[in-house]
């Protein structure tokens, strides 16, 4: 069974802030009194240890021991608790166990200088995640812009420092005066030219990220020396709560967290784990839950409507005319793209994979060297990988036996089928068990897994597969975009019985798209024919201009990108798309940008949603504004009652609609003036918000979580549930049996274009349980009736003013 949770106290909700250079501490503390006047308990602050100078993220941590001086120093971040404890705020802290920055220059990661020095006999080498053996003692570090004997003369050494560039590095004691290429030999280093990372990088990094070295918090004063300075913010009451990020790159996430919770004494903590369809988070991880990915996955696709998205990718096959492998088909591109990550950017992992297979192999009983060829085990290893439907295997206690067991099964079978000697295949076995069984080829095994379902997934397939462009995001399945309600139910009500403090989300410093552009563009499934003539007509428009043309399938991309975004804004359209173009790698790529097709996607979005199509776009989206309203207001008031802890992402309180970073890391502007849309979304924010601070126990561990039922012709467009105090047994199943004593009911409406045309509510009732109630959104007097006689509310009335309700009992 799960930890019993801690006597800490937990948030109502918390307000992230991305803290950067631009928007520090004492920015921040300007901004609290309009934050803790929405109703939320803490901030949520990005990480704040010390970082790359000018990153607008500080996941790229250098120093453990400081509070960035870029951000205000721990002075800085003191005075912003204080200022928030004034407000009645607490602060929850982000923080990066799983790397560190290997900056420019190298001597801003102290530890990392250290060994650079000193190689493997520093004090600091068991911090890193460094294959040394397989680098002959130097560790590999591709910072050069070419080869080595073209970079030779950009390389110089003064007064003990080798310089390149931006670039420093220590030089190995009593090697200082010898010739440049015998003093490059004689490090502990060795600088190569960045393309080597890909096949002979021999140490751990973040996803494919080399700027990013793995570090090995498993071990116990690694731990203690990088956590030192947030667990003693969080004794000395500075900090109250911490957000765990991407714990699946550690060697064991659930001995981590374990004893991170012993260390914290418990503080309500979150994870970053991105959970696969049907997976569940370890019920042994001590943690509050996840940081809502999950959450937000449900929340988006019960707007979305099936048929229509179905309808909707039929046309994008038809329209782009995309190979199935290639965007055409969910599975088929997701196996691709997972492939070409396993075979070229994770190349130097799989080899180190195979290194770690060849030594469990010989621990393994009756198996000797020669039995199993390295490209066998490879071959094995990648057919694995690429078929493993989530991020990761746990070790026990940590393990799910069915997923194991189905490595063991559907998965190696599949893999023995890519051999074409059966004799040869039977390496799938071997290496299917040893991973079962292996510690260290378990461990190596699974964090390669992660990054590749990272970077095929999420970085790769969600860029290629574009039919309806809000399914893909993190944590999503965008070949099951639509959910119904009754799958929004049951996940409520799991995570009520088994996770009530978890947090959820709707947008984040990493969404790919905000909920305001996601709620613009679910509405295409309910419109898919609309969408088709509109995109057939601004295609020819921008033919007939002549001079601007992209392949369909970026046409489509573009397009809805436009249209999600709702303003012809160059400078951010062109920054995401030229994302989008990149991470697909059908064109272009980061490392191998192709500029005269990059150059024609951004004369394209200038003929397109910028020139010819500029009015029809408007057009549509001023046709489709209801629809838009109708799902961000019903994503918005889900999110702020449904069960768990919600986040709110800087200034989504109001109309947000932000693009892929850097896009939604901007310094937020809380001060600027409302509008009309901003009004009533912030409206729906602070009754939602405010109501959960005055009455926490009716939306906390303990509380009800009962569905309601729509009775009438309209009856599937209404999701409604309510909340109260429960018996403590964590709301049960998704049933209406508690809905007697519920205190708060949350009403919204679904898939509005297609209630519209059917005739809107037509004498569509929602039962209500027995008593008075009144709606915090309306501004209808608090003693008019809402049910009838029969405690029936009219979804036509009780709807009239807005397309979501927030019922009290009186």
């Amino acid at each position: 069974m799960r930890p019993p949770r801690s006597g800490t106290p937990v948030p109502t909700a918390t307000y992230r802030l991305q803290l950067q250079p631009a928007y520090p501490f004492a920015a921040a503390a300007r901004d609290v009194p309009a934050i803790a006047a929405l109703g939320v308990s803490h901030l949520h602050l990005s990480p704040v240890l010390e970082a790359v100078p000018g990153s607008t993220h500080g996941y790229d941590v250098t120093d453990h021991t400081r509070v960035r001086a870029e951000l205000g120093g721990e002075a800085g971040l003191r005075a912003l608790s204080r200022t928030a404890r004034d407000h009645g705020l607490g602060l929850v802290l982000d923080i990066v166990p799983n790397h560190m920055a290997v900056p420019a220059p190298a001597a801003l990661n102290g530890p990392l200088w250290s060994v650079l020095a000193d190689g493997p006999s520093s004090p600091y080498a068991h911090w890193f995640d460094i294959d040394w053996e397989a680098g002959d003692g130097r560790v590999l570090l591709p910072v050069l812009g070419g080869r080595l004997s073209e970079e030779l003369a950009a390389l110089r050494v003064e007064d003990g420092v080798l310089h390149y560039a931006e670039h420093r590095f220590p030089v190995r004691v009593g090697t200082e005066s010898l010739p440049l290429t015998e003093l490059l030999d004689a490090q502990h280093y060795r600088l190569a030219w960045w393309r080597l990372a890909r096949t002979e990088l021999n140490y751990r990094r973040f996803f494919s990220v080399s700027e990013l070295i793995g570090v090995r918090v498993e071990d116990p004063d690694v731990f203690e020396a990088t956590h030192e300075r947030v667990l003693a913010l969080l004794e000395e009451g500075v900090v109250d709560g911490l957000r765990v990020d991407h714990p699946d790159g550690l060697a064991d996430p659930g001995a981590y967290l374990r004893r991170l919770h012993t260390r914290t004494r418990g503080a309500w903590t979150v994870v970053e784990k991105i959970l696969g369809p049907g997976e569940r988070l370890s019920v042994n991880w001590p943690v509050a839950g996840t940081t809502g990915y999950d959450a937000l996955r449900h929340i988006d696709a019960v707007f979305v409507d099936p048929e229509g998205a179905a309808r909707l990718t039929d046309l994008y096959r038809e329209f782009t005319q995309v190979a199935d492998d290639l965007g055409g088909d969910w599975a088929a591109t997701v196996r691709r793209a997972a492939h070409e990550v396993i075979g070229h950017e994770l190349a130097a992992e799989v080899r180190r994979l195979v290194r770690t297979a060849r030594a469990a192999l010989a621990r393994a009983d009756g198996q000797r060297r020669g039995d199993h060829a390295d490209w066998t085990l490879a071959q094995a290893l990648r057919e694995l990988l690429v078929r493993l439907p989530v991020y990761r295997l746990y070790r026990p206690p940590d393990d799910d036996p069915v997923l194991g067991n189905a490595l063991s099964t559907d998965i190696a079978s599949e893999a023995r089928a890519t051999f074409a000697v059966p004799e040869e295949a039977a390496t799938v076995d071997v290496v299917s068990r040893l991973v079962l069984r292996d510690k260290e080829l378990a461990t190596r095994f699974a964090q390669v897994s992660g990054a590749l379902r990272a970077k095929s997934v999420e970085d790769t397939a969600f860029y290629r597969y574009l039919p309806l462009l809000s399914a893909a995001e993190v944590g999503g399945d965008p070949g099951e975009p639509a959910l119904p309600p009754a799958a929004f139910h049951a996940y409520c009500a799991y995570v009520q019985r088994e996770w009530p403090d978890t947090g959820t989300v709707l947008s984040t410093h990493d969404t790919k798209r905000s909920a305001d552009v996601r709620a613009a563009l679910a509405t295409l499934s309910e419109d898919p024919a609309g969408w088709d003539v509109l995109l057939r007509q601004v295609t020819e428009e921008v033919a007939r201009t002549g001079g601007a043309a992209v392949d369909r399938h970026t046409a489509w991309l573009v397009w809805q990108t436009a249209h999600g975004l709702g303003t012809p804004d160059r400078e951010r359209l062109l920054g995401a798309l030229l994302k989008a173009v990149r991470e697909a790698g059908l064109h272009t790529t980061w490392t191998e940008p192709d500029a005269a097709y990059e150059a024609a996607v951004g004369r394209y979005l200038d003929a397109g949603p910028r020139g010819a199509g500029r009015a029809a776009l408007a057009a549509y989206a001023e046709a489709t504004r209801t629809q838009t309203r109708v799902t961000a207001l019903g994503m918005t008031l889900l999110h702020l009652t449904m069960p768990g802890v919600p986040d709110l992402y800087q200034g989504t309180e109001r109309t947000y609609r932000a693009l892929v970073d850097p896009d939604n890391r901007r310094p937020p502007d809380l001060t600027a003036p409302e509008s009309e849309p901003d009004d009533e979304k912030l409206r729906i924010t602070r009754a939602a918000l405010r109501l959960r601070a005055r009455h926490p126990h009716w939306f906390g561990a303990g509380a009800r979580y009962a569905p309601l039922t729509a009775h009438g012709p309209a009856a599937e467009h209404c999701l409604a549930f309510g909340r109260g105090p429960g018996d403590g047994g964590g709301g049960g199943e998704a049933s209406e049996a508690g809905a007697g004593s519920v205190t708060v009911l949350t009403v919204v409406t679904r898939l509005g274009r297609r209630l519209a045309e059917t005739g809107g509510w037509r004498g569509t009732v929602l039962p209500l349980p027995p008593g008075r109630w009144r709606d915090l959104l309306s501004t209808r007097p608090y003693d008019e009736e809402l049910a009838d006689l029969e405690g029936r509310a009219d979804l036509a009335s009780l709807l009239a003013e807005a397309p979501v309700a927030l019922l009290v009992r009186e």
